[in-house]
C-alpha cells in the first residue's frame, strides 16, 4: 500500500473515517511488531471488531507510507498537553481519596449499567465476611454461582464460615450451574453488585473504637481507666478495640520508633516535655519506663540537658503531669498525621 492508496477507499472518493481506521490498524501493527501490547480491550466491541477487520484486509505497506503514518502519530502525541482518563475506573483512581467511597461505588454502578461492563469484580472483591450475608440471604442457586465465580482459596474460606447444612445445599447446587447462560450470570452479578457492592452509608468515617479511643486519649487517667474497666465487663472485644486506639504517655516505648525521638523532641513544647518526663520518672513503673525510653533514645548531650531541666523542675502536680503528657502525645499524633513521623501500628505492636 502506498501513501496515495491509504487516502482512498475503493475508488469511491475520500473517506476520512476509513483513512483513520487504516492508520490506526497500521499503528497497531507497528506497536505489535515492536513487542508492545496495547490496551485495545478498552475499546468498544464494535471498535475492536472494526480494527481487526481492517488489519485482516490490509495489504503490504511501503516504507514511505509506514514512516509517514508513524511520523503523524508521533507529532500528534507531542501536541497533547494533557490526557484525560480513558475509562471510569481510571477517573475514579485519579479521584481516589477526593470523593466518598459511596459516590465512587454509585459511579461504577452507573457505568456498568450504561456500558454493560462486568459487575462481578465488585462482588468478588468483597472479603469473605461480607460475602457470607449473600450466601445466607440469597437463593442456593445464586449462592452456587457466587461460589463458582470465586477463586478456589476464597471459596473454600467462605464455605468454612457457613453453617454445615447451608454449605452442603450450596455445594450441591453447584452441580446445577452447568447450564446457566452467560447472560444470567451477568444479571446475577449486576444485582449483587448493586445490593452488596456499594459501601453502606454511615455517619462516621472512623470505627467506634477509634473514635472513643481518641476521646479517652484526651481524658484524665482516672476517667480513662474507669471507662475501660466498665467496657471490659460489658463488651471485652470492643474494650480491646478501644485500648488499641488509645495512645498515652505510657505507650511511648511500644508506639514510637527510636529514630523518630529526636524529631519528636523538637516538635513538643519544651515546658510540656520537661514536665511530662519529670512526672514519668517520679511515678515509677510504666511512667518511668516511658521517660527512660525517651531519654535513652536521644543524644547524650540532649538527654543530659533534659535531666538538668527535670531536676530544676522539681515536684510535679498530678494535674500538671496529665496536661503536659496529653499535650506531648497530641503533638506526636499531629506529627504522625502530617507524615513527619510513623507510629508503630497495633498489628506491628502485637507482632
Amino acid at each position: 500500500m502506498r501513501s496515495r492508496e491509504l487516502q482512498q477507499t475503493g475508488g469511491a472518493g475520500p473517506d476520512p473515517a476509513g483513512v483513520r481506521r487504516r492508520k490506526a490498524a497500521l499503528i497497531v501493527q507497528i506497536a505489535s511488531a515492536e513487542g508492545h501490547k496495547l490496551p485495545l480491550d478498552r475499546l468498544s466491541d464494535e471498535a475492536q471488531m472494526s480494527l481487526a477487520r481492517e488489519i485482516a484486509q490490509m495489504p503490504a505497506v511501503d516504507r514511505e507510507t509506514l514512516e509517514q503514518v508513524a511520523g503523524e502519530f508521533s507529532a500528534e502525541l507531542e501536541r497533547i498537553g494533557l490526557t484525560a482518563p480513558s475509562s471510569m475506573e481510571e477517573a475514579l483512581t485519579l479521584l481516589d481519596g477526593q470523593i466518598s467511597p459511596r459516590a465512587a461505588a454509585a459511579l461504577r454502578e452507573e457505568h456498568e449499567r450504561m456500558t454493560g461492563a462486568d459487575p462481578w469484580p465488585r462482588v468478588l472483591a468483597l472479603p469473605p465476611e461480607d460475602l457470607k450475608p449473600i450466601m445466607e440471604s440469597e437463593s442456593t442457586e445464586v449462592s452456587a454461582v457466587v461460589l463458582s465465580k470465586l477463586p478456589v482459596a476464597k471459596a473454600a474460606e467462605l464455605l468454612g464460615r457457613l453453617p454445615g447444612e447451608l454449605a452442603r445445599r450450596i455445594t450441591y447446587a453447584v452441580s446445577r450451574t452447568k447450564d446457566v447462560s452467560p447472560g444470567a450470570v451477568y444479571r446475577i452479578g449486576l444485582a449483587l453488585a448493586e445490593t452488596y457492592g456499594r459501601p453502606p452509608s454511615t455517619a462516621f468515617t472512623e470505627k467506634p473504637g477509634r473514635r472513643l479511643g481518641a476521646i479517652l486519649n484526651s481524658s484524665g487517667a482516672q476517667t480513662r481507666d474507669e471507662v475501660l474497666d466498665s467496657l471490659r465487663s460489658e463488651d471485652p472485644e470492643f474494650a480491646e478495640e478501644v485500648r488499641k486506639a488509645i495512645f498515652t504517655f505510657h505507650d511511648l516505648p511500644r508506639r514510637l520508633r527510636k529514630e523518630d525521638l529526636a524529631k519528636v523532641i523538637r516538635l513538643v513544647d519544651g515546658v510540656d516535655l520537661t514536665t511530662a518526663l519529670a512526672a514519668g520518672l517520679a511515678e515509677g513503673g510504666d511512667g518511668q519506663i516511658a521517660a527512660d525510653f525517651v531519654l535513652d533514645s536521644i543524644s547524650q548531650r540532649m538527654a543530659a540537658q533534659l535531666r538538668d531541666e527535670i531536676a530544676e523542675r522539681g515536684r510535679v502536680k498530678k494535674s500538671e503531669a496529665e496536661t503536659a503528657q496529653t499535650n506531648m502525645i497530641t503533638s506526636i499524633r499531629e506529627a504522625a498525621d502530617m507524615g513527619e513521623i510513623t507510629l508503630v501500628s497495633e498489628d506491628e505492636e502485637e507482632d
